[in-house]
């Protein structure tokens, strides 16, 4: 980054004293880097500059944080669309005192590292998909900072990072899940023979998926138990800990949760269906790379009833982990109409053609709007045990 490069990530981030300040924070260590990179230049385009000032902080891949400002995003993506963050001399650390809400800026390229205060920060806006940035780790940092943020908290978000757990909440809760096995490091490496004894138990098709990762990254659909071994490797190859789940009858139906303001319930928008295009699941190409590779329908041509059980039971699993702000639950609904949960996401893709805004947009609330809400939930939370 340039000296002019800095002036401009610094006076992004000035602001003005008459309006709450937003710091919108994307990257991240996680596979899902890229990903995030999209989903914080749809925000940046987006959010109400009318009503929030905005800084813009990126996170490397080996965990660097830093000033990184609009300009340089949009110009990064339209040279590499599958990008990662190049490092910058403009280094942020978030205040770890009580009330001292500024991030405190380190310019690298000064005599001595000159540490400077930057705008005083009302709220976060984690951009982040998957271990680092969803999976509570992040959210423990921003309590620790004493920083509202948009989204679900430390709990939730864990439980919602991790196949195997969330299920294990939604199973308590009530909710229907499919068959599954939970393959561990250990498992895989001293008894391989017994894993593959319970995979067969739940009969073929099976999805072999790393618990703790998120963008359909090492998921493989497994037909046949000769491919069963490579497609753990592949899995492991993101997460040593493995969910394995039958494979179900039925369409895939997504619906999204907003949080409720003060003491309101959390409200669930119109359910959509995902058609997947030329691919056997919704994988990453479908969801990312290719624009054909899957499209939604919203409403979901299903009966009014069934309609209104998906989104009671969006709502239940949104309870079930203790949710906050947004979630995405997407479900399995079999021909005979039984609603079958597969799983949650606390930081669902979030561009405008995602499938949680569109199915927010069907349901009367547009993107811009949809931004402002989120931030308006996370001011209104309390940091903290709540």
């Amino acid at each position: 980054m340039n000296s002019a490069d800095n002036a401009q990530a610094t006076a992004e981030g000035a602001g003005s004293a008459t309006k709450p300040c937003v710091a919108v924070v994307f990257g991240g260590r996680s596979s899902e880097h890229s990903v995030s990179l999209i989903t914080a230049r749809s925000v940046l385009r987006a959010i109400n500059r009318d009503r929030w000032d905005v800084v813009s902080v990126g996170i490397s891949t080996d965990g660097a944080w830093f000033l990184y400002s609009q300009d340089e995003l949009e110009a990064l993506l339209d040279h590499q669309p599958l990008a990662t963050l190049p490092v910058g001399d403009q280094r942020v650390t978030l205040p770890l005192q009580v009330g001292e809400n500024e991030l405190l800026v380190h310019d690298l390229n000064s005599e001595g590292g000159t540490i400077t205060r930057g705008r005083h920060i009302d709220a976060v806006f984690p951009l982040l998909h998957g271990p680092f940035g969803e999976d509570g780790t992040l959210q423990g940092l921003l309590e620790l900072a004493d920083l509202p943020y948009v989204g679900c908290g430390v709990s939730a978000s864990a439980i919602g990072m991790d196949k195997h757990f969330m299920k294990v909440a939604f199973e308590a809760a009530g909710l229907e899940v499919g068959p599954y096995t939970v393959v561990h490091n250990r498992d895989w490496l001293t008894n391989s023979e017994q894993v593959r004894e319970n995979v067969a138990a739940l009969g073929f098709p099976v999805f072999v998926k790393p618990a703790r990762a998120g963008s359909s990254f090492g998921i493989t659909r497994v037909d046949r138990a000769e491919d069963l071994h490579v497609a753990i490797e592949t899995a492991r190859e993101h997460d040593l800990k493995l969910v394995i789940e039958a494979g179900i009858e039925g369409r895939e139906i997504e619906c999204a949760v907003l949080g409720g303001h003060e003491w309101s319930a959390p409200r669930a928008s119109l359910p959509g269906e995902i058609e997947v295009q030329g691919h056997d699941f919704y994988d990453f190409e479908a969801k990312y790379v290719e624009d054909d590779g899957a499209r939604l329908s919203c409403p979901a041509n299903l009966p009014g009833d069934v309609i209104e059980t998906l989104r009671e039971k969006a709502v239940q699993a949104f309870d079930a982990i203790d949710g906050e702000g947004l979630s995405r639950c997407d479900f399995f609904v079999t021909p005979d109409h039984r609603v079958v949960i597969n799983e949650i996401n606390t930081m669902p893709g979030f561009t405008p053609i995602s499938m949680y805004p569109r199915m927010w947009a069907a349901s009367g609330l547009e993107y811009p709007d949809l931004i402002d809400e989120l931030i308006s939930l996370a001011l209104e939370r309390p940091v903290g045990l709540r």
